[in-house]
């Protein structure tokens, strides 16, 4: 029996449609969609209809997006992209101590070539206040960068009003959306964002390929130099094939959205309270409402939790805390949250996906309790000796 998958924000598997879709831009239709001959033709056309197929799930125009190698670059051509092309106009730049390090770590790069960065605190549930954004902006603030949804907890953020504060102050707005494409609505334009960050395989596409919504007339300078490909913003010859099936995997996202949200979200919350009745002390890590419908972060204080999990291989899902050179660190996203210590390394991040089934999570929630049950009586024998 295979493990039930419970990671659907590590990654998701390929959707069938998808790998059909891409498969003859890997066999028979390899030319270079640069050459002007029938063979390029036929790629270039490819990647045409997929830069549309993009477009109209985020409610934009095709010539708007920038096909990209993942979203981790989508971040850094957005990011240093405008950093570098504004630095004329100032140095400041805004974003949130729970940003995925896609974007942390390129803002600290940013620091060490003189600019300046604010990352504002978060509350109890992961969410950023859009008054300390608005009171921290300077006369040199150039971009704000605050991702949609957080990639451990699913809380998503007030992106609207966010963007309505960059829009009156006249300040690029970035959202790192690669956890909430394809899982909820996401348009730019009622955003109020100007670059938004997409990842194919976090909405059933392969690996090494995303894209970046830049809004019409935002200038970027571009982080790699090469050829004109991509409005000369991303050098290369086109992955005719990711691009093909990222694609595919909006145009399958939009036409099901009706139908997963609702269902995951009633899946996900009968879950929680599967874990609830076994496990009665746990808790739930993010806001109650405004989360991704997938997504369910929770702690059983006083049981380390990756300890736990890997003595359940029958089920595969993540937790926050990491080891480093031996040494455990707790989630850095439920610390900024102002979690104990004891609750952030309890936390399991149990992420749905479209392939979930109610018995799975029955099978979860109960081998969960059963193995939380013998670990917290071997610790507590443990602490009698």
């Amino acid at each position: 029996m295979k493990p039930i998958y419970l990671d659907y924000n590590a990654t998701t598997p390929i959707a069938p449609e998808v790998v059909d879709e891409m498969l003859p831009y890997l066999r028979e239709h390899f030319g270079n969609p640069s050459s002007g001959h029938a063979y390029g033709q036929i790629t270039k056309e490819a990647v045409i209809m997929a830069r549309k197929r993009v477009a109209v799930l985020l409610a934009c125009s095709p010539d708007e997006i920038v096909f990209t190698g993942g979203g981790s670059e989508s971040n850094n051509l957005a990011i240093k992209g405008a950093a570098y092309s504004l630095k004329e106009r100032g140095n400041h730049i805004i974003t949130q101590v729970t940003e995925h390090p896609a974007v942390l770590n390129v803002c600290r790069l940013l620091e060490t070539q003189g600019f300046a960065v604010t990352y504002l605190p978060v509350d109890e549930y992961g969410l950023v206040s859009p008054q300390d954004i608005a009171e921290s902006i300077r006369k040199d603030t150039i971009l704000i960068t605050i991702m949609h949804a957080n990639n451990e907890t699913g809380t998503l953020q007030p992106i609207k009003e966010i963007g309505e504060i960059a829009r009156k102050h006249n300040i690029l707005f970035h959202t790192d959306a690669a956890q909430s494409v394809g899982k909820v609505p996401v348009h730019v334009t009622d955003m109020n964002v100007d670059l938004l960050t997409i990842a194919a395989h976090k909405l059933y596409g392969p690996k090494g390929v995303g894209a970046l919504y830049i809004r019409k007339g935002v200038k970027l300078l571009p982080v790699t130099h090469g050829a004109g490909h991509e409005g000369g913003l991303r050098p290369g010859t086109e992955n005719v094939a990711g691009i093909v099936a990222l694609g595919k995997a909006c145009l399958l996202a939009l036409a099901g959205m009706n139908n997963h949200m609702p269902s995951l979200t009633n899946l996900r919350d009968d879950f929680f309270s599967l874990l609830q009745q076994q496990v009665p002390d746990v808790l739930l890590n993010g806001h109650p409402q405004k989360r991704l419908p997938n997504t369910l972060n929770v702690s059983f204080p006083g049981v380390n939790a990756a300890a736990m999990l890997a003595e359940i291989p029958q089920i595969a899902a993540s937790t926050g805390s990491a080891c480093h050179h031996g040494e455990e660190t707790m989630s850095p996203v439920l610390a900024a949250m102002g979690k104990s210590k004891s609750r952030g390394f309890g936390a399991l991040r149990l992420s749905l996906g479209r392939e979930t089934t109610r018995d799975e999570i029955k099978i979860a929630a109960e081998l969960i309790s059963k193995t939380l049950k013998n670990y917290k009586h071997e610790v507590n024998d443990e602490h009698k000796q």
